[in-house]
């Protein structure tokens, strides 16, 4: 199986809750997925409101031939800052994560080790106004191994289910 068709699998499942757009994604992207929530509370009638909170997350997808450390630094700077730059906190804002997801067919042995050591966080005006956290996964074609963050832990299973 090549990088695209394991990107086109990946697509598929996103699809379902996501809003994917393959055809116009960012470079150095391949395609890029947008996800948002806004819940609200309310008391016997809509305008005696209690809480609302807005929740969004960016997924940004990649493909590589062989991911070595420059490549996965580039992709790894270019999600976050572009993710960072999508997010508006206001009042009612809960959070905004961003997620970069890599289909490679074969990943160095120092960035297999660099993944798992990746942590980026941001919180607006002291946590009053939401946060940010930052999910990576990266799956290996060759192996079908998968390599997340602390944060992406979740996506595994989700990601070593391509075949």
């Amino acid at each position: 199986m090549n990088t695209a068709t394991a990107l086109e699998q990946l697509l598929r499942s996103y699809r379902v809750y996501y809003n994917v757009n393959s055809d116009q994604a960012e470079p150095p992207f391949s395609a890029q997925a947008d996800f948002s929530l806004h819940d609200e509370q309310y008391f016997l009638v809509k305008s005696a409101r209690i809480s609302e909170a807005d929740s969004k997350e960016h997924v940004y997808f990649a493909e590589a031939e062989h991911l070595d450390e420059e490549t996965f630094k580039k992709l790894d700077t270019a999600a976050w800052s572009k993710g960072i730059a999508r997010v508006k906190p206001h009042g009612s804002h809960k959070n905004t994560d961003i997620t970069l997801v890599i289909v490679a067919d074969v990943i160095d042995e120092a960035v297999k080790k660099l993944i798992p050591k990746m942590k980026r966080y941001k919180s607006y005006r002291f946590g009053l106004h939401g946060w940010s956290h930052y999910r990576l996964a990266a799956i290996e074609l060759s192996t079908g191994k998968a390599v997340c963050n602390r944060q992406g832990r979740d996506l595994q299973k989700l990601v070593c289910n391509i075949k």
